[in-house]
Order: structure tokens, then sequence, then C-alpha cells
């Protein structure tokens, strides 16, 4: 079934969007299913899960975190990790620039904007972000790379509000790709999920995270 679902989501995608397989509570038995299928990115939100998970699944997985990070925990993927997806504040920056520094290697980031009028999401204001770039603080982290943007709409049935929320998302993004850093060179716009992907493809989203359209809305068993 899994596989059935990643050739379908995939033939209703555009060839430039990427997409992450959300697999998060996921047991190594579907994620290696995904595997098998041809998928190679995977999205967890616990960090010390997506560890033990990289430590057992094939090592050209490129792992993605896309829950909110806390800054005592990103030495345990520092090492692996592909993209961090929520990063939203320069504090965080610092510590995945210090972690990254251990391993010798630069780790790409996406700058979460807050889009959303829940408050319970996550995400830096535009105002904040602008700040962060005319910050020389930035210019000195040379062990990580914001290569985009990542936002969450509001979790509602008005299709407008979350269209108008994309939308300000994209029109941001297209702003600052004019900016142009060693450490800060926009490629990857993140934005859409199972519910709304369309929408933010639509909007200008090149990267869509989904997991119940791929793995179900129930979890497996192990």
């Amino acid at each position: 079934m899994i596989k059935q679902n990643l050739q379908k989501l995939k033939e209703n995608i555009p060839t430039h969007v990427s997409l992450v397989a959300v697999s998060k509570t996921k047991p190594i038995s579907a994620i290696q299913e995904a595997y098998d299928a041809g998928q190679r990115d995977f999205g967890e939100n616990k960090i010390q899960e997506m560890a033990s998970k990289h430590e057992d699944l094939p090592k050209d997985i490129r792992w993605h975190m896309i829950g909110h990070v806390q800054t005592n925990k990103v030495k345990y993927m520092a090492s692996f990790v592909h993209l961090i997806h929520g990063v939203d504040s320069l504090k965080l920056l610092k510590e995945i620039n210090k972690q990254a520094k251990k391993h010798d290697r630069v780790i790409n980031c996406l700058l979460q904007a807050r889009i959303a009028v829940e408050e319970t999401k996550f995400g830096m204001p535009f105002s904040e972000i602008k700040a962060l770039l005319n910050s020389d603080e930035l210019l000195e982290l040379q062990n990580i790379k914001i290569v985009g943007l990542m936002g969450m709409a509001s979790f509602t049935s008005d299709k407008e509000q979350v269209i108008n929320e994309f939308s300000l998302l994209s029109k941001h993004f297209k702003t600052l790709k004019t900016f142009n850093f060693t450490n800060f060179q926009l490629s990857t716009l993140s934005m859409g999920m199972s519910a709304d992907y369309k929408l933010a493809i639509e909007q200008g989203s090149t990267m869509i995270r989904v997991g119940s359209a791929i793995f179900g809305l129930r979890n497996y068993i192990s």
C-alpha cells in the first residue's frame, strides 16, 4: 500500500517539488518499504527517534528534522541530518553551527516563518527574520547554511485563509531570495502537508511534507 500511495502522490506533484515522507512514529519496516519504493527523504519530529532510525536504516536516506528543535538535542543529529526545517532563532542557529563544526560539516537549515494565526504554531515573524539577516552574528556562522523558508498554515477548513497564508510566505520568500551571503542562499520553500499540499504547490512551494497520504492515518505496529 505504501508503494502505491507514493506512486500516486508523485504522479500528482510537479517534478520540481521535493517530497519529504513524514515517518514520525512509524516503524523501521514501514520506512524500509517506502525506501524500497524509491523514497529517500524522510521527516521526523523527535531528534532521538530520528537518530535511532538513522542507525538501523540505509545510510543514503536524507533525514529531515521537521519538528521544534531544542538546542540541547542538536548534538544527537549533527553528524547526519540533511536539513533542519524548524529554525526559529539566532540562538538555535548558533548551536547548530557549533555542533556542525565538531563534525566538520555544514548543516542546511530553513528559517521557520510564523504565518498561521494559532498561538501554538512556532516560527519567527518576518520582522525578526529580516533583523536576523541584518545581524553581523549571522555572517560569523560558517558551519550552517540557510537554504530556504518553512511555514505551516492554520489548521482550518477556510481554504481562502490557507491560500493567503501560503501566498504571504511565498511573497516573502521571493523578496528574501535577493539576499545572497555565503551562508544564506534561498532555494527551498517548504510548505504544505497531506491536507493542504496542493494549495501550497499552487502558491509556489518547492518542498512538501506528507505523512498520512503515504503511511495511512493509523500508526503501524512494530
